[in-house]
């Protein structure tokens, strides 16, 4: 096995690392023979490898998979823990910003998907899902528990990126439903905007219900639990039970593309195939309705 590097034992017969040539090192890989400085020796089953044939190893190894095709990493779910620190970080600048300025530049409202209103801003439909009420702090605190709760099960199922794909399809899609439910904007009358993860974290409750079904489990616990929160979107005023309901779709949808993908070496790109579906629909859906 050649790695590149120049034969490394000098005249005096000392052997060297053949990345530090002026380090004389005494513990040889046990795989390829050649001497590894401590800085470039791991921990191995039994004695020491060298950093480049590690770096092989891992090139060769194929990756573990999970239940649905993702990467498998053990350990926390980063992908979750990134979502709520954005969510977290945004919703601190919206105190420290002045004049209400982080809202008023990202939150969503029918007006910036229709041309005619003249501020043509679409991407309001994404950004609004990472900003929440300051007039009610509970609002946040509720939809970063739940998150972390169902990241937790749904995230190493997944894989990351299937899962990230299916909570940022799902929180387009809470503003895809509230467009459809709520009137187009009318000039000279005021329009409500909205804010928040509800819909993109109903999103989830749908993923996880399909998931569920697919995996065979029961889902009764499941179906009181979106009930209850259900109900509560439509009692509580200010609530965008809409938004809940369009993300709670989507979620549905996009967590179906990728369950019901067949197995084998395409699989991944059927996944891929059925998420781009799903936006290209919340798409086709945003302009028939601004139409």
């Amino acid at each position: 096995m050649s790695f590149g590097y120049p034969a490394a034992e000098p005249s005096a017969g000392v052997p060297v690392c053949p990345r530090h040539p002026d380090r004389p090192s005494y513990v040889r890989c046990q795989r390829c023979g050649r001497p590894a400085c401590p800085e470039c020796q791991r921990a191995a089953a039994v004695g020491f490898q060298c950093v480049d044939c590690v770096n092989e190893q891992k090139r060769s190894t194929p990756a573990v998979r999970s239940a649905y095709g993702g990467t498998a990493v053990a350990g926390r779910p980063t992908a979750t823990l990134a979502l709520i620190a954005a969510c977290v970080l945004v919703y601190i600048l919206q105190w420290i910003v002045p004049g209400d300025a982080i809202a008023r530049d990202f939150a969503f409202a029918a007006g910036y998907v229709q041309p005619e209103a003249g501020q043509y801003e679409p991407w309001r439909m994404l950004t609004s899902a990472f900003l929440h009420s300051q007039a009610f702090v509970p609002h946040i605190v509720l939809n970063m528990y739940t998150l972390w709760i169902f990241g937790q099960a749904l995230e190493p199922l997944l894989g990351r990126i299937r899962f990230l794909a299916i909570y940022l399809l799902s929180a387009v899609g809470g503003s895809v439903g509230y467009l459809l439910l709520t009137p187009l904007y009318v000039p000279g009358h005021p329009t409500a905007s909205v804010v928040g993860a509800s819909g993109a974290i109903f999103g989830l409750f749908g993923a996880l219900l399909v998931i569920q079904r697919h995996r065979g489990g029961d889902t009764t616990q499941l179906w009181i639990l979106i009930a209850i929160n259900g109900v509560i979107g439509f009692m509580v005023a200010g609530i965008a039970w809409q938004a809940h309901l369009g993300g709670f779709i989507t979620g549905a949808l996009g967590a179906a593309a990728v369950a019901y993908a067949p197995r084998g070496p395409r699989r991944a790109l059927v996944q891929a195939g059925g998420l781009v579906a799903v936006a290209v629909l919340l798409v086709l859906v945003t302009v028939l309705r601004t139409a």
